[in-house]
């Protein structure tokens, strides 16, 4: 009996410290996450003073004349993450699909860990593989068709006409895509596998088509699973630094051509901030970093938003 009192002692004295150590954990990262936001506002105070929302606005950046504004950036990280995000969902809802309910047996795993592979290889890569590979590729065969067969359209032609030279808008949208690609699809991949096989072998017997069991039945199942891994690639895709680095041009021109230079947020800090002179352009470049914060917060709080209604939606249905 006395045994059994001190083991039930022991047991609660474990609880107790196992409790308190996860919550100083949870609230350890909360104080971490509080600590960055006061680190960035402190940080971007001068160019918050000096320009105040029309930082926001300003398509100038002249570190000579302290003029600076964030419009280009911000237009840059947005425009390369919608593009590489349009390219990326159907591209990984096609692996996807095919892993789950086309593929042979036999290579199912090998295609699946080769898609997880390329989810591990470093950005620095890709964009170096962008740059010296893939960029002259474009800039010989794909711009130059670009110009000549959609340049001349109306309303959309603007957007693909330019001098054919390789680095640009288009060329970081579509490596980002390549690189946010083996995320979404494993993610679908794997939500597409936890579908009861009974579900899937139901809709089959009465006479659905693989096309039909997958937007009817899959998709529905899964649609939480789904836009979570979509708003995890936007996750990647809006704070990705080195491949868009390496590709964008890195040009402080607001344009509508995709196949001109521009920037984003994460290369102007990459490029610019070891090279900041002064408080006012490093200040300014601190507020680059607390916007790109501030739209990432925005997208990931816009997520879980989404995912809740569906959960909800789904539970009402059930």
């Amino acid at each position: 009996m006395l045994l059994h009192e001190a083991r039930l002692k022991r047991q609660t004295i474990y609880d107790a410290l196992f409790r308190g150590v996860t919550r100083f954990a949870a609230f350890g990262v909360l104080a971490l996450l509080a600590a960055i936001i006061f680190s960035l506002v402190m940080g971007s105070m001068p160019a918050i003073k000096a320009f105040g929302f029309g930082f926001l606005a300003s398509p100038d950046w002249d570190p000579v004349n302290d003029q600076f504004g964030a419009l280009i950036p911000i237009v840059g990280t947005l425009v390369t993450s919608a593009i590489a995000l349009t390219i990326a969902i159907p591209v990984s809802f096609g692996i996807a699909l095919f892993l789950t309910e086309l593929s042979p047996r036999v290579l199912r795993r090998p295609l699946g860990v080769a898609i997880e592979l390329l989810a591990g290889i470093p950005s620095i890569i890709y964009g170096m593989w962008g740059l010296f590979v893939f960029a002259p590729l474009f800039a010989d065969y794909v711009e130059p068709w670009l110009n000549k067969h959609v340049g001349s359209m109306p309303y959309i032609g603007p957007f693909f006409s330019g001098p054919p030279m390789g680095i640009g808008t288009l060329t970081a949208s579509i490596i980002l895509a390549i690189m946010i690609i083996p995320f979404i699809a494993s993610v679908m991949r794997d939500v597409f596998d936890v579908v009861p096989a009974m579900l899937k072998e139901s809709a089959y017997g009465l006479g659905s088509t693989t096309w039909e069991v997958m937007f009817k039945i899959v998709l529905p199942y899964t649609k939480v699973g789904v836009a979570g891994g979509i708003m995890l690639g936007l996750g990647r895709a809006l704070g990705e630094t080195m491949a868009v680095t390496f590709v964008i041009g890195n040009a402080h021109e607001l344009t509508k051509s995709l196949l001109n230079p521009g920037n984003s947020i994460s290369s102007a800090l990459a490029n610019e901030f070891t090279e900041a002179f002064g408080d006012l352009y490093t200040s300014s470049l601190i507020e680059l970093g607390l916007i790109l914060f501030f739209i990432t917060f925005v997208v990931l709080s816009i997520s879980r938003f989404m995912l809740y209604k569906l959960s909800k939606r789904e539970g009402k249905a059930a």
